[in-house]
């Protein structure tokens, strides 16, 4: 199979690079990104070279280009991992997400339905759900719980969805989607919690939390979630959304005071500070559709899962370090000058 990953070089997009163009070399991959500040050329730049993998610079939300691609490429499948996905920005500026999040998918599928595709994924988020009191801990989000979205974040990715599921029964295009809880694991680009308190804690400087720390995430190791992405997309039913989650809750103080028990850093550096604008509570998923269908589990527990991503941070500061001085912006352009 031909398979067009976008976002490839992000954070999550990057480790089911990885971990896809090793696992299948009878396949071929092809990575697109826009190379936006949260695309890091470096996570991917060890493919270089693989016989099955190719990069292409581009924007999804540029159908001119997207289309040309599909036309040359002739793509078998489609796994669409590119977003705008900090929430904090969104809050900020809204308008970017509708432009990549809803109006980029839009462009894939219109692509997919002129070139023909055996399969298009979309990969969504539990936030698409709202949030659950802190006081229930027995609800969880299923894939029969309705859309509640609090940020133009998680609008923008329930807007996608609710694009992707009216292309399958309008136009019958083959289609999954994949909503997954808070991820966390190598090359995760420092303004998300956990790289933001390693970061922090490197150098001695303030961890801010929001509010007092209380807000509960659900959180799942990037490959885990990887390994059930590439599940759902050969042996998923179409039509279908399938739950991802790390059954990992941990309040945010609890994340943040972990972390810095195993960097051996004081708990004097939390710092509280405002809470986030329609801040949700909790997020937890029931996984049981993606286990009983597709025989998925996990293989991470959160305190294992945890010490190897502090671990990776801590061994490559220099991957850190590129992006506080905006090195790694140069990464593509430095692969063609060679």
């Amino acid at each position: 199979m031909k398979i067009l990953v976008t976002g490839g070089a992000g954070f999550i997009g990057s480790n089911f690079m990885h971990y896809e163009v090793d696992k299948y070399p009878e396949d071929n991959f092809v990575c697109l990104d826009a190379l936006t500040y949260a695309g890091n050329y470096n996570n991917i730049k060890d493919l270089e070279g693989k016989p099955n993998y190719k990069f292409v610079k581009g924007d999804i939300t540029d159908r001119n280009f997207i289309f040309k691609l599909f036309e040359d490429e002739k793509f078998d499948v489609v796994i669409n991992f590119a977003a705008e996905s900090h929430v904090d920005n969104s809050i900020k500026n809204p308008e970017i997400f509708i432009d990549t999040n809803i109006k980029g998918t839009l462009a894939l599928l219109d692509a997919c339905r002129k070139y023909g595709i055996k399969r298009y994924h979309q990969i969504s988020t539990d936030e698409v759900y709202g949030d659950l009191p802190l006081d229930r801990p027995d609800l969880l989000f299923t894939e029969e719980t309705p859309i509640h979205t609090s940020s133009p974040y998680s609008t923008s990715k329930a807007s996608a969805d609710l694009l992707v599921m009216a292309y399958k029964r309008t136009f019958g295009l083959p289609v999954t989607i994949s909503r997954c809880s808070n991820n966390y694991g190598p090359y995760q680009f420092p303004e998300k919690l956990i790289p933001v308190v390693i970061s922090k804690a490197l150098n001695d400087e303030p961890v801010p939390v929001y509010g007092v720390g209380a807000n509960v995430r659900d959180w799942i190791h990037v490959i885990d979630h990887n390994i059930g992405v590439d599940l759902i997309v050969r042996e998923g039913k179409e039509g279908e959304v399938y739950n991802l989650g790390g059954h990992s809750e941990r309040t945010n103080l609890e994340v943040v005071k972990t972390i810095l028990s195993q960097m051996g850093k004081p708990e004097d550096l939390i710092t509280f500070v405002e809470d986030r604008k329609g801040h949700d509570l909790r997020y937890a998923i029931d996984s049981s559709k993606v286990e009983e269908e597709l025989g998925w589990s996990l293989t991470y527990n959160f305190e294992d899962g945890i010490k190897e991503t502090v671990n990776w941070y801590l061994d490559n500061q220099d991957w850190i370090n590129d992006i506080k001085n905006g090195e790694y912006k140069t990464a593509y352009q430095k692969t063609l000058r060679k």
